[in-house]
């Protein structure tokens, strides 16, 4: 069977620019940006996000352009005989599941969110009263596992239904209407009464924010936390690590190098996250709201703010719109990836397996959905419920780890190699990856990946060893 492709070069931006773009952008991206001072912030991760995140994105790509198969067979394909790096293709496969099964649950909640703005369910509440909808929904299995479904029937009905007349058809008219949605938001955003404040909180940097503390210590200690806070922001903001991008490199040619394409890719990510802190930041401050109010400002605090707007359903109903649309773009792109994974690995027909697998996970996605309710009092000692494991086991373990092995495998003798990489990566017209950066790449990038494994896991030990 001839490898599929996709029909344009816009088609593989925006796509894999959709399975970058997601809840790390629009979700985390604004409350994180919210908690370490705004502007200096953004600046920090756009950082991190060039000398960290960027490199393994270029170097998943490469992977799988050049052995023209997504994880399950890449590392087969280019591996050096004897060598085992092709065994990382079964946790990047269950990374990715794990991945969905909270992913598809949470993008519900948008979808239940949009639908209850658009009936006006949140007119005239304050952030009480929208807490105690939020809760409800939470509470509820039923509805919960309904929108759960929706979310698992799009994945499967698009990708289902081919590469090019499927996701790239219909991910070119998400990603269009996304940010059509976005900059409407933008523009009643920045022009409400007082929202100068907020775009001063988020475009000014004052990097003495970064250092907070009334001791030298406390200063350096606040930098150090927002330095690994910045630093893992950025690698989760462009999805590396799970083979999720790989995939993509597999369907495009070599008329373009790859280090050009992955900037463009980053660069939308962050486009539509910085958009996202536009909306959210001058809105919290014209009305008086923390920015930094934790994961609830996007399902608390911002209903509330815009229940308080002269037309505010149509404001709230956009704005989760927008939600759904970065959402559902990276559950097609990630079921993408499992679906790929099982033609290549075992040989399925593409109805059969995105079939069998929207199955699967949809009922691997249900402890996930009972977890806020009928298993709530199911929890694990400094990660907390199913919901939170699942997420801490993906992106604190699969996606640096996974990060990790791209990286080896890139740079080391044992491995692809780095003349391999850079001549892939290197192919076509466009940015060539800069071969002077060979040492940066080979030895401090893993110690950077380590030092975010590290930390994650840092207070959970702790936690369990009784010490705070």
């Amino acid at each position: 069977m001839a490898r599929e492709k996709f029909g344009s070069r816009l088609g593989f931006i925006l796509i894999s620019a959709g399975c970058a773009i997601g809840l790390g952008n629009v979700w985390r991206f604004p409350y994180i940006v919210g908690q370490y001072g705004g502007a200096a912030f953004v600046l920090l991760i756009v950082f991190f996000l060039l000398v960290f995140a960027l490199p393994i994105l270029v170097m998943e790509f490469a992977v799988g352009r050049a052995s023209r198969k997504g994880v399950a067979g890449s590392f087969n394909a280019l591996e050096p005989a004897g060598t085992r790096w092709h065994r990382f293709k079964w946790i990047a496969f269950g990374g990715n599941y794990l991945l969905m099964m909270f992913y598809t649950t949470i993008t519900g909640w948008m979808l239940a969110f949009m639908a209850k703005s658009a009936l006006g369910a949140f007119d005239g509440l304050d952030a009480a009263g929208v807490q105690g909808v939020y809760e409800e929904m939470l509470a509820n299995p039923v509805e919960m596992a309904v929108f759960m479904l929706v979310t698992v029937a799009i994945g499967v009905i698009v990708v289902r239904a081919g590469l090019q007349k499927g996701i790239e058809r219909v991910t070119k008219v998400m990603m269009a209407a996304l940010f059509v949605v976005l900059a409407v938001l933008c523009v009643r955003a920045v022009t409400l009464p007082g929202a100068g404040a907020g775009l001063e909180f988020y475009l000014m940097p004052d990097f003495g924010k970064l250092f907070a503390g009334s001791t030298p210590a406390e200063q350096w200690s606040t930098f150090a936390e927002a330095v690994y806070a910045a630093m893992g922001q950025a690698f989760f903001m462009v999805s590396v690590g799970a083979g999720s991008m790989s995939i993509f490199g597999s369907y495009i040619g070599k008329e373009r190098s790859l280090t050009g394409e992955a900037l463009n890719v980053a660069g939308l990510d962050v486009l539509v996250a910085v958009m996202a802190g536009l909306i959210i930041f001058p809105a919290c401050f014209a009305y008086g709201v923390e920015p930094g109010a934790g994961p609830g400002l996007v399902f608390v605090t911002l209903p509330s703010v815009f229940a308080q707007m002269w037309g505010g359903a149509v404001w709230g109903t956009l704005f989760f719109l927008f939600m759904s649309f970065a959402a559902l773009s990276t559950v097609i792109a990630v079921f993408e990836m499992i679906v790929s994974f099982c033609m290549d690995q075992w040989g399925f027909l593409r109805e059969r397996a995105a079939l069998a697998n929207g199955v699967a996970l949809a009922l691997l996605s249900l402890p996930c959905v009972l977890g806020f309710n009928v298993w709530a009092g199911f929890e694990v000692p400094g990660i907390g419920n199913i919901q939170a494991v699942e997420d801490f086991l993906m992106s604190n373990n699969v996606l640096p780890l996974g990060g990790l092995v791209f990286l080896l495998f890139c740079t080391t003798r044992k491995g692809w190699g780095w003349d391999a990489f850079v001549a892939e990566a290197d192919a076509g017209k466009g940015l060539r990856f800069p071969r002077w950066t060979r040492g940066y790449v080979r030895f401090v990038l893993p110690a950077l990946i380590l030092v975010v494994f590290v930390a994650g896991w840092l207070p959970i030990v702790r936690t369990w060893l009784g010490l705070g």
